[in-house]
């Protein structure tokens, strides 16, 4: 008996040899190239207790039941897609839900109310049993609590839940002090946390929120770093869930890896950079692939970042800032990264340079510089270039990555673009009616078609077939769509800078 359990002990210790052995050897390299040599970083590890690795690189937002995070996954690749039983001819109003309005004067003007860049909505459907453990453990929903649901952060610094049915509040709102321009992020381990960064200071200082929507409170608040390397303490990336750990790059110059429950919050560590002794801000919400992280920052750089370790593995220059989210995708047995830049630090006019890298070394696979410049006038002028993260093409489009481009040619509009995943080569234009900062999202047919909704400045709303650029439908439905939609069936929930959150019915 004893000699059974002696060999039972060592085949259990065996088997966790392997399968740890397997899962180190999924890893990534703990590789530093020379593009990241020129780095100046300093790693602070606050927990030394918790292991620092990831136990797996399983995406998780692949099981969640919505659409959780801002472009729906871990590496910002828009998985989720409307679904259309014909061919679409028009967008049609569902409902109209309006938050407050901050009329309070800021250093950086009034914010108001609605949503703004990114500003994309969360999709949820809860479980029965998920709904139950609500009903048992908030006294804040609503009658409207049903088990689909919207959550936008709003300019006026609120946080809104929103029936997807009938366009009615479905729990109270949080009531924040300061704007939020970012996009919320949701825990997809269902613990029900709430990833909030604000933007703008209206009322004290800003920094980064976790509200636990179960109990309806405020888990933690993160102020001012005052270790950060860069003073700007906005959070407008939305916070990425990578096993156990909580990816939240800020705008001073930090990324910052938390360990989160449903009743606490603790820095595990972070890693502050500077590059020519400027330590950049990062606007754009972090893209992850396995244990590697990738972020884009203000003064061009494209940085891929080892979560166990936190150290940089590559740094790329983007040529100008770069505030378009970046997007992972494996394409013919290679992991690539595309990102686009602005116009910002350029001479006007200048370039965005849209660039495909491997992913997992830094190196350039392309880079096209397509002409843009600043809009607006001299007293207030508007950067040109992609603020627009881009949307990969799939059925009739596979070949094609999609996005919106300001200030494209001699005039203030905006071009809607396809362009070839292979060779970078614009394949069309679409000229729009203005400039536009908002991501275009997809529907497709059951035979594969694909096609586009996407918004602009002024408020029009656009459908394109998205094979040949045509605009199908466009109609002034808004005061202006900067922020990001989301798309379920034949629906797009999507905000406008003002008070309004809108959901349409592609038909």
């Amino acid at each position: 008996m004893q000699l059974k359990c002696l060999k039972r002990a060592a085949s259990f210790v065996l088997l966790l040899w392997a399968v740890n052995t397997a899962s180190a050897q999924c890893d990534l390299p703990d590789t530093t190239y020379t593009s990241a040599k020129g780095l100046e970083y300093k790693i602070e590890v606050l927990d030394t207790v918790t292991n620092a690795n990831l136990c797996s690189h399983r995406d998780l937002y692949a099981d969640a039941p919505g659409i959780f995070t801002f472009r729906g996954s871990p590496r910002r690749d828009m998985p989720y897609a409307g679904k259309l039983d014909s061919i679409p001819s028009r967008i049609e109003l569902v409902w109209t839900f309006r938050t407050d309005y901050d009329s309070r004067q800021t250093d950086y003007g009034i914010w108001g109310g609605g949503s703004g860049w990114t500003g994309q909505p969360v999709f949820v459907e809860w479980s029965d049993s998920l709904m139950n453990v609500q009903r048992e453990r908030s006294t804040k929903l609503t009658s409207q609590f049903s088990n689909r649901e919207i959550i936008v952060g709003s300019l006026c610094g609120n946080v809104y839940f929103i029936d997807f049915e009938t366009g009615k509040a479905s729990r109270e709102a949080f009531i924040g002090k300061n704007p939020i321009k970012g996009s919320v992020s949701l825990d997809p381990r269902l613990n029900g946390n709430l990833y909030v960064g604000q933007g703008i200071p209206s009322e004290g200082a800003i920094g980064a929120v976790v509200y636990n929507i179960f109990d309806h409170k405020r888990l933690d608040y993160f102020g001012r770093d005052n270790n950060a390397w860069r003073r700007w303490g906005a959070y407008d990336a939305s916070a990425i869930v990578v096993d156990n750990f909580v990816m939240r790059p800020g705008e001073n110059g930090t990324i910052y890896k938390l360990s989160t429950t449903d009743k606490s919050v603790t820095m595990h560590s972070n890693m502050r950079y500077r590059k020519g002794g400027v330590a950049p801000g990062m606007e754009s919400s972090p893209a992850v692939y396995k244990n590697y992280l990738f972020t884009s920052d203000n003064r061009g750089n494209i940085l891929c970042t080892n979560i166990n370790t936190m150290k940089p593995v590559w740094c790329f220059s983007n040529a100008d800032d770069t505030d378009a989210t970046v997007i992972v995708a494996e394409e013919d047995g290679q992991v690539v990264l595309y990102a686009g830049s602005a116009v910002d630090k350029q001479t006007s006019p200048g370039y965005c340079h849209f660039t495909k890298l491997n992913a997992l070394t830094g190196e350039v696979i392309w880079q096209k510089k397509i002409a843009c410049r600043k809009m607006g006038n001299s007293t207030k002028a508007i950067e040109g270039g992609m603020f627009s993260t881009p949307l990969l093409g799939h059925g009739d489009c596979e070949g094609l990555i999609f996005t919106n481009l300001c200030g494209m040619g001699s005039s203030d509009t905006g071009t809607f673009v396809a362009i070839s995943r292979k060779t970078g080569e614009i394949v069309y234009r679409t000229r729009l009616a203005s400039y536009s900062w908002s991501s275009p999202v997809a529907l497709y047919t059951a035979d594969e078609k694909m096609y586009i909704f996407t918004g602009d400045v002024i408020g029009n709303a656009y459908l394109i077939d998205a094979l040949t650029g045509r605009i199908i439908f466009k109609q002034h439905m808004a005061n202006n769509f900067e922020s990001s939609p989301v798309v379920i069936d034949n629906y797009v929930v999507v905000g406008s800078r003002g008070r309004e959150i809108y959901k349409f019915r592609i038909r």
